[in-house]
């Protein structure tokens, strides 16, 4: 035990040594590059709110209850490049590293997870690089949501970017569920002969959480046709 924390520190410590040196040398471009990142998570979240807010008006009710976005941290990206055999530079990244921009979409109903993928991805703007199915497809851990990475344009002072975006969406439960299941399976000191048990209480609870859209979105369908 003591041997692979050991291990474990020694790997950390390279890679924080090696990301504060190339870090340094790359400051400036890199700075410039994370700005683009954020501009096109603005221009991601605000094309959904478009659609939720119009979707609000021509239906009376909106599909989206919530948008979280994230960006990931100059140190996670070494890590991943380094993961990788990757070189860290503004190239590497854009090139190699998709999901250093992020959108969340909470929806209210599975239904509404396909309604506003489609609808995001036939604007002539948007350009679908990869789209994983993970709730027709859940990991074995019981994990769902629908994933795509996206290229959207960004305009500048005096040019045009695409940058490619990781969207996720997902319904209440299923962002539930992915939350307590991540606390749950990094937490420290869990006894190695719980880990199978609670895996598969996990996977029972993602099935419930599963079963309970499907029952929400119908009783909702049974009441827009009265």
């Amino acid at each position: 035990m003591l041997k692979k924390i050991g291990e474990k520190f020694v790997r950390e410590r390279l890679i924080s040594d090696e990301f504060f040196n190339v870090i340094h040398k790359n400051m400036m471009p890199l700075n410039e590059l994370m700005a683009y990142y954020r501009c096109a998570i603005m221009e991601v979240e605000t094309k959904f709110k478009v659609l939720d807010e119009q979707f609000s008006l021509q239906y009376d009710r909106n599909p989206i209850e919530g948008i979280k976005s994230r960006l990931k941290s100059p140190e996670g990206i070494a890590k991943k490049l380094k993961k990788k055999n990757l070189d860290f530079s503004i190239e590497s990244i854009q090139e190699n590293i998709r999901d250093v921009a992020g959108v969340r979409v909470i929806c209210s109903f599975p239904e509404d997870i396909y309604m506003l993928a489609d609808c995001l991805l036939s604007q002539d703007d948007i350009t679908l690089i990869e789209k994983k199915d993970y709730i027709k497809n859940p990991k074995k851990s019981g994990y769902r949501s629908l994933h795509f990475i996206i290229e959207v344009p960004i305009f500048l002072q005096n040019e045009k970017k695409n940058m490619k975006v990781e969207v996720q969406l997902r319904t209440i439960a299923m962002d539930f569920w992915a939350s307590l299941e991540h606390k749950l399976r990094y937490k420290k000191n869990i006894d190695e002969n719980e880990v199978e048990l609670l895996e598969k209480e996990l996977i029972e609870c993602a099935e419930i959480s599963s079963a309970l859209d499907r029952r929400m979105e119908e009783i909702r369908n049974r009441i827009e046709k009265k």
